[in-house]
C-alpha cells in the first residue's frame, strides 16, 4: 500500500469514525431522555387497562381469601384503614417512612379546592408546561378551569396540572409545599412532609402508609373530592375544545364497592395505589406501597379488601356503651356520696366519637368512678370515664360528667331535716 492509498485509508477511517461516533452519541443522549423520562414517570401511559386483573383472577382472589389465612402481598407496605374508627386494623411496616408518588396528590386537590374556585381560569406557564413524568398534555398558553385541571390530575394524574393548580393557588411550587405541610401538621401527620404537588422523586418528600390513609380518610369528607376520584371517564375544556380522559384506578368499576381513590408509581416509590371500599357499613382505605407491577398492586389490594371483609365485622360500639352506662347508673350512681349535698348526684356520659369499629374481637368497656365528692358539685365537672378496648389498644375514653348540680346543704336545710325528723317524715333509723 502506497503512501496515498494509506493517506486515504486514514481519511476515510477517521471520517467513518467520527460520523459512528456521532451516532453513538445520539443514540445514548435519547436514551437518557427517555431513562429519565421513565425515572420520573408517575404513572400511567395512555393506554387504559381496564382488565389488568382477569376474572379468573378476581373469583381466584375472593375464593381463597379466609379470615384465617393471611394475604401473600407483593407490596412492601400496606395497610387496612377502618374509617369508622381512625384505626389500622390489618398492616406491614404502615408507620414506615416511604416516598408517596403520585398519591401526593390527595393532598394537592385537598389544598386547591380550600383556597380556590372551581371557575378561576389557569395559563399554563412554561414551568408547569415543562413538567415531567405523567401528563395531562397541556401546553404554555392553554387556559384551562380549575375544575378540569383537578379532573386532569386526580383521573390522569397530570404533573402539568398540579404545577399549574400550584402555581395558580399559592404563587410557586415552594408556596404551595408549605401549605401542605401547614395541613399536614394540622392533621397531626407526623412522619409527612411536602416538597411538590405532584410526588417525583424527593428525599425530604415522604409520607407512611398508615398517614397517606388517614390524610385521604379527611379529604374524603370533602364532597368534592369523592366526587372526582369516583369518576371513571369525563369530558374537560381546554382553549374551548373538549377532551376526554378516563381514571388510571384499574379498581374503579371493576371490585364491588370501589369509589376511589388514586394510584402513583415513581423508582423510590414502586406502584402505589388507595383504594376506598364500602360493602354495607365497612368503609375501608387500602393503601399498597411498593408494588413491583401494575398488575401486583391491583391484586394487593384485591387480596387486602377481600381478607378484611371475611375476618373483620362492624360492631356498634355506641350501642353497647350506652347499655353498659345504664347498667352502671342503676347500680352504682346511688353509692356515690355526696358530703353535705342536699340530693344525690346525676350522671352523664359525653358524646361518643367511634359509634362503630371494624375488628374481629369484642370490644371491652371499662367504667370507673369516684366514690366521694362534697358539696357544692358544680354541672359537667368530670368524676369518671368509659374506656372502650380492644386487647390492650384504647379505642375511645368518654367522660362520665355531673347532670345537674348539687347544692351546698346550709343552716336552713339542717332545720328542715331536724324538723322533718320530729314530725316523723324522715325516720332516722
Amino acid at each position: 500500500m502506497n503512501k496515498n492509498h494509506l493517506r486515504e485509508y486514514n481519511f476515510l477511517g477517521d471520517f467513518f469514525m467520527k460520523r459512528y461516533i456521532k451516532v453513538i452519541y445520539i443514540v445514548l443522549t435519547i436514551f437518557m431522555i427517555l431513562s429519565n423520562y421513565i425515572v420520573l414517570a408517575d404513572d400511567e401511559d395512555e393506554e387504559y387497562i381496564d382488565n389488568i386483573v382477569q376474572e379468573n383472577e378476581k373469583k381466584e382472589i375472593e375464593e381463597t381469601a379466609s379470615e384465617y389465612s393471611r394475604p401473600t402481598i407483593n407490596s412492601r407496605k400496606y395497610v387496612i384503614y377502618d374509617r369508622l374508627s381512625g384505626r389500622c386494623i390489618y398492616g406491614k411496616d404502615e408507620n414506615k417512612q416511604t416516598a408517596m408518588a403520585s398519591t401526593t396528590k390527595i393532598m394537592t386537590i385537598l389544598i386547591v379546592l380550600e383556597h380556590c374556585k372551581l371557575t378561576d381560569v389557569v395559563t399554563m406557564d412554561k414551568k408547569a408546561a415543562k413538567t415531567g413524568g405523567s401528563r395531562l398534555g397541556l401546553s404554555e398558553g392553554d387556559k384551562v378551569t380549575v375544575n378540569d385541571l383537578l379532573y386532569g390530575l386526580m383521573l390522569r394524574s397530570g404533573n402539568d396540572a398540579a404545577v399549574a393548580l400550584a402555581i395558580h393557588t399559592a404563587g410557586s411550587v415552594e408556596k404551595f409545599a408549605q401549605l401542605m405541610n401547614d395541613k399536614a401538621k394540622e392533621l397531626g401527620l407526623k412522619n409527612t412532609h411536602f416538597v411538590t404537588p405532584h410526588g417525583l422523586d424527593n428525599p425530604e418528600h415522604y409520607t407512611t402508609a398508615f398517614e397517606l390513609a388517614k390524610l385521604t380518610d379527611y379529604a374524603l369528607k370533602n364532597e368534592k373530592v369523592l366526587e372526582i376520584v369516583k369518576t371513571k371517564t369525563t369530558t374537560i375544556n381546554i382553549n374551548g375544545y373538549n377532551r376526554q380522559i378516563s381514571n388510571t384506578n384499574e379498581l374503579l368499576g371493576n371490585v364491588e364497592g370501589v369509589y376511589g381513590v388514586k394510584t402513583g408509581f415513581t423508582n423510590n416509590a414502586g406502584r402505589c395505589l388507595v383504594t376506598t371500599v364500602k360493602r354495607g357499613d365497612m368503609d375501608l382505605i387500602i393503601v399498597v406501597i411498593g408494588a413491583d407491577t401494575r398488575k401486583d398492586r391491583a391484586k394487593d389490594s384485591m387480596k387486602l379488601i377481600e381478607y378484611a371483609y371475611k375476618k373483620y365485622r362492624v360492631v356498634n360500639v355506641e350501642e353497647m356503651i350506652n347499655k353498659e352506662f345504664k347498667m352502671w347508673k342503676q347500680i352504682n350512681e346511688n353509692r356515690i356520696y355526696i358530703y353535705k349535698g342536699i340530693t344525690s348526684i346525676e350522671t352523664k356520659i359525653d358524646d361518643i366519637k367511634v359509634k362503630k369499629i371494624a375488628t374481629d374481637e369484642i370490644p371491652k368497656i371499662e367504667i370507673n368512678a369516684v366514690t366521694y365528692l362534697e358539696a357544692p358539685v358544680e354541672k359537667d365537672i368530670r368524676i369518671g370515664s368509659v374506656t372502650v378496648k380492644l386487647g390492650n389498644e384504647v379505642i375511645e375514653e368518654i367522660g362520665i360528667k355531673v347532670e345537674k348540680k348539687v347544692e351546698r346543704r346550709n343552716v336552713f336545710e339542717y332545720i328542715r331535716i331536724i324538723s322533718n325528723i320530729y314530725a316523723g317524715k324522715i325516720n332516722i333509723i
